[in-house]
């Protein structure tokens, strides 16, 4: 006789990347959206993921892009900070946001700033 075919929940449990977290979900939803230029949606939807998993280094680096996007410079560099504060040791995401605010500093007009910025994103 042949053996029964698993309970759903051991089958679930057995392929764990098939199941997205609701701020996995909506980070995707966020990442269609500024692809297709919709960044008032895409903030709206990191903004939304953000109040599920605030301590989410990687939302908080997709908002500050998103805010770059919309010309949003000051607050870019700020929530950059905030995902640089909350990376612990990812380093390419600490990297990805001293870019952003080396941006952002030089649409400041803060020349040396944006050097700093621009040698902390080289991992200097």
């Amino acid at each position: 006789q042949p053996s029964a075919p698993p309970a759903p929940e051991v089958a679930a449990a057995a392929t764990p990347a098939l199941q997205a977290t609701p701020g996995d979900a909506l980070r995707g939803q966020a990442d269609q959206q500024r692809q297709s230029g919709d960044h008032a949606g895409a903030a709206a939807t990191l903004e939304r993921a953000l109040r599920l998993k605030p301590q989410d280094a990687q939302l908080w680096n997709r908002l500050a892009r998103v805010r770059m996007d919309q010309g949003l410079h000051s607050q870019a560099a700020n929530l950059a900070a905030r995902s640089n504060a909350l990376a612990g040791d990812q380093a390419a995401l600490k990297q990805d946001n001293w870019s952003i605010i080396a941006g952002a500093r030089r649409q400041a007009g803060d020349a040396a700033g944006a050097a700093d910025a621009e040698r902390r994103a080289r991992g200097a």
